[in-house]
């Protein structure tokens, strides 16, 4: 599948994208000739079987990764042949990332874990946008806590927090319920699809849970390194019965 677009409206854009592990005989190509774009302001879900390349697409779109073949873009800023020095500075200063495990610093308390980005980035915080980040993710715990004193769920909200504190172009999101139970996953993904929609954030997220992917606007499916459809504001049922035919595209 190829969206086209003009190029002010992609958040990300993947440009005929092969990336290939190992060599000669050994070789696995993860990625097959993956080209989209994916639009400002949208929610993508990314699903697809194990080992159809849906980490792999994560990470080439985020920069973590160089393809081995093919352009990555953020924006109008291409990643593809930037030195790994230019390629943090914009992973600081214009991604965010959440993770399933939070990966958060219990030296450092909730508010300082949120900030940490900005620290990083050598940028000062705004206290005012610090507490509609705060609100918006609905986190309601003493942020001078430490996370360890936290439920799994409060700490993930302190993850989509600090990934949205930078303001950034778009936020990547790998599993970001899988170690929660299904209540607190669902809360944390109506948190989720309440941010986007509040400033318009672009957001992709890789998930295996049909539930998780039907608060996205659109569902993109890989199998075997390639897109093998889409699907726009449906349902947990259509997604799984999606999944169960990929193998027919």
């Amino acid at each position: 599948m190829t969206t086209v677009a003009d190029g002010l409206t992609d958040a990300v854009r993947l440009e005929s994208v092969s990336r290939t592990y190992g060599s000669g005989a050994a070789a696995v190509r993860a990625l097959d000739g993956v080209t989209i774009s994916l639009r400002r302001g949208g929610f993508t879900a990314l699903m697809g079987p194990s080992g159809s390349g849906k980490s792999t697409f994560l990470h080439c779109a985020a920069g973590l990764d160089r393809p081995t073949s093919g352009r990555v873009l953020l924006g109008g800023t291409e990643l593809t042949g930037q030195r790994e020095a230019a390629l943090t500075e914009l992973r600081r200063s214009r991604i965010g990332f959440v993770f399933q495990a939070y990966n958060l610093l219990d030296a450092l308390t909730v508010r300082e874990n949120i900030l940490l980005p900005l620290r990083l980035a050598g940028r000062p915080a705004d206290p005012a946008f610090l507490d509609e980040v705060v609100r918006s993710v609905e986190l309601d715990v003493p942020l001078d806590r430490r996370p360890s004193k936290l439920s799994g769920g409060q700490q993930q909200r302190v993850a989509i927090a600090r990934a949205l504190i930078t303001r950034p172009d778009v936020v990547f999101l790998d599993e970001p319920t899988g170690a929660l139970d299904t209540r607190t996953a669902r809360q944390v993904l109506g948190t989720l699809r309440q941010a986007v929609d509040r400033w318009g954030q672009t957001a992709l997220m890789v998930t295996h849970d049909p539930v998780a992917a039907s608060y996205a606007d659109s569902v993109v499916f890989l199998a075997d390194g390639r897109i093998a459809g889409e699907l726009a504001h449906t349902t947990p049922e259509h997604i799984a019965e999606r999944m169960t035919h990929l193998g027919e595209w």
